[in-house]
């Protein structure tokens, strides 16, 4: 906390100005306005928290990402999404606190007008009640003024007419003289009256300007503390954010340590595989002759099942040798 530094200084050698007061009062008012900005700043950032909240927990629930993995890199992408959640409910949660300190900011700083507008009150009577009895004042020290003139030129009017010869002019310049005198006593009571009303009402006025800049300066003082907090505050939560996102993806980044890629090939294999026998070769099958070109346990292809009968000999066989022509067919067409 500073010295009394606002009631040394603001200070001007002309009764009527306001200056040094005006000053204070303008410096304040800059204050708040500043308070209103940082205020108007929180609660746009606090909309783009929320937005940006939202937009990302949209995104982890409505996207897909990896839906068809499985086992261990299945369960990692599952924490994943779910600390993305986690991120986004974070920024929601930052933006509520964010509209919180902003409307902290707005009823110290509507405090704050309160308190200078009842200094300000008191200030404004007694600058005008100042204005007022030195205008007094002075119009007072005018008339005394005119009526020292007026009382000197009736003297010196006496002093001409010393020689006159007529006795009622000069009786009237005497009493004229009289009046003045009388006028010039009645001028300077009211003239000595009303300074030392203007030096009663100037010491009042004085003392409460030092009373406002008391005010005004501790105000200050409180404003400059609170604003210097806030943006401390402001900071340290933007800072938790971060610490906050970091453990998140720390916790991702530990499932992704779990994940195994020979536990995810074999899963993959027991769960999807089709056997361990491959398709035996497709074997050569002769339309004719199928007994004698199959060799056994080879498949016989698609023809087997649609073999027609043998064709008719053009000439009966030899009855001594049964197979003769049959034997002379297979090789015909085996050689072909």
């Amino acid at each position: 906390m500073t010295g009394s530094l606002f009631k040394g200084n603001f200070w001007t050698s002309d009764i009527l100005s306001t200056i040094g007061y005006d000053s204070i009062v303008q410096h304040l008012n800059n204050g708040r306005k500043n308070c209103k900005e940082f205020e108007d700043f929180l609660k746009e950032r606090a909309s783009i928290e929320e937005k940006y909240g939202k937009d990302l927990l949209s995104l982890a629930r409505k996207k897909p990402c990896g839906q068809s993995e499985t086992n261990t890199l299945k369960q990692a992408l599952e924490v994943f999404k779910q600390q993305v959640d986690n991120v986004a409910q974070s920024h929601i949660y930052l933006a509520q606190t964010l509209r919180e300190e902003a409307r902290k900011m707005e009823e110290f700083r509507e405090k704050q007008k309160s308190q200078q507008k009842k200094t300000e009150l008191i200030m404004d009577a007694a600058h005008k009640q100042k204005s007022l009895q030195f205008k007094k004042t002075m119009d007072a020290k005018k008339n005394y003024e005119q009526k020292c003139r007026d009382k000197d030129e009736a003297e010196q009017a006496v002093h001409r007419s010393a020689n006159m010869a007529n006795p009622k002019q000069q009786e009237k310049l005497f009493v004229k003289l009289a009046t003045s005198k009388t006028a010039v006593e009645d001028s300077d009571k009211l003239y000595m009256l009303q300074i030392n009303t203007l030096d009663r009402v100037r010491n009042e006025w004085q003392s409460e300007h030092i009373k406002a800049c008391e005010v005004f300066e501790a105000q200050e003082c409180e404003r400059i503390n609170f604003f210097r907090n806030a943006l401390w505050l402001h900071m340290n939560q933007l800072s938790q954010q971060c610490v906050t996102s970091d453990e998140m993806c720390e916790k991702v980044r530990k499932s992704l340590e779990m994940c195994s890629i020979e536990k995810d090939i074999e899963y993959f294999v027991n769960q999807r595989g089709t056997g361990q026998t491959p398709p035996a070769p497709i074997m050569y099958e002769n339309f004719y002759c199928p007994q004698k070109n199959a060799a056994p346990g080879k498949a016989t292809g698609p023809n087997s099942a649609r073999r027609g009968p043998l064709p008719n000999p053009k000439s009966l066989p030899d009855p001594k040798k049964p197979h003769q022509n049959e034997d002379i067919d297979c090789m015909l067409i085996t050689s072909m």
